[in-house]
């Protein structure tokens, strides 16, 4: 790690990466520490993905279904309309619809071969993202004089490291200029968030053997071909499922290469001073 508990306490410029399950407080934090006014820059990897690396594709699928509309159709054949992604921060809808869900297309799912190519863009999009943090780094301090660095990483960056090789080389990157925090969620929070999923389904990411499998054994269980499956059904059973796969993931990426907090303890977070006292308790002396 970069910092033991004096170092951070003493530091003028202290750089951290967030981990963890969404929902649990990551962009909460970010955002709280960003409009602090002490100078934190606020990089997200999601709505780096969903920009720099996917905005053309989800751009494109956008277009795609405009062209089914003969009036839509015939303004984007004369250059007469404009279609883009409007993604932030706080809303990365764009990113997630691209996505999709895989299963019938008549109940709005993509073929699993196209969503298995989606989820390939995705992967590749989110090492590049990660690895792009260290650029990011260097511009917020030599182009806007910020000394202080928050990444908001996305609830997947589990599912595209190896936190058990001490050479994996987005990891090493990572901890070699920021310091790795886990949000640990607890059983209830797990439920809540498995709650709220079922409310609304969204589409996310999956590390490709686990979707795999899923996929099959979902498949075989219902006794459904490709066609016959519901996207919202799919998605909803692998939810909780997913969560369990990667709990022990995020686990050793704290053992291994950071730190964590309790995502009860950062809900209590309402400033700076909260948040740089929370990380020091959680350091080494």
């Amino acid at each position: 790690m970069i910092y033991n508990r004096a170092q951070w306490l003493a530091s003028n410029r202290r750089r951290v990466l967030l981990f963890g399950m969404s929902g649990l407080g990551k962009t909460y934090l970010a955002s709280m520490l960003r409009g602090a006014g002490t100078g934190w820059f606020h990089y997200s990897v999601d709505y780096r993905i969903g920009t720099r690396y996917m905005g053309e594709y989800i751009a494109d699928n956008f277009k795609r279904e405009a062209m089914k509309n003969p009036f839509l159709r015939e303004l984007l054949m004369q250059d007469a309309v404009y279609i883009a992604s409007n993604i932030t921060f706080d809303n990365l809808a764009p990113l997630s619809t691209y996505l999709g869900k895989p299963g019938s297309e008549a109940k709005g799912g993509l073929r699993f071969e196209e969503y298995e190519h989606r989820q390939d863009q995705h992967r590749a999009a989110e090492k590049s993202a990660l690895l792009d943090t260290t650029h990011f780094i260097t511009r917020a301090a030599e182009i806007y004089g910020l000394p202080h660095f928050v990444c908001d990483s996305g609830g997947s960056i589990c599912e595209v490291v190896d936190p058990e090789d001490p050479r994996d080389p987005i990891l090493r990157e990572l901890s070699s200029h920021l310091l790795m925090v886990w949000i640990e969620g607890s059983a209830a929070h797990t439920d809540e968030l498995v709650r709220r999923f079922d409310r609304a389904p969204k589409p996310m990411y999956y590390q490709p053997e686990f979707l795999d499998r899923k996929w099959r054994q979902y498949r075989v269980e219902r006794g459904l071909r490709e066609e016959e499956v519901d996207p919202d059904d799919f998605v909803r059973w692998t939810y909780a499922q997913a969560l369990d796969h990667r709990q022990p993931r995020y686990a050793a990426m704290a053992r291994n290469w950071g730190v964590k907090l309790r995502a009860e303890d950062v809900a209590l977070v309402r400033d700076e001073q909260d948040f740089t006292s929370l990380i020091a308790a959680a350091l080494p002396a």
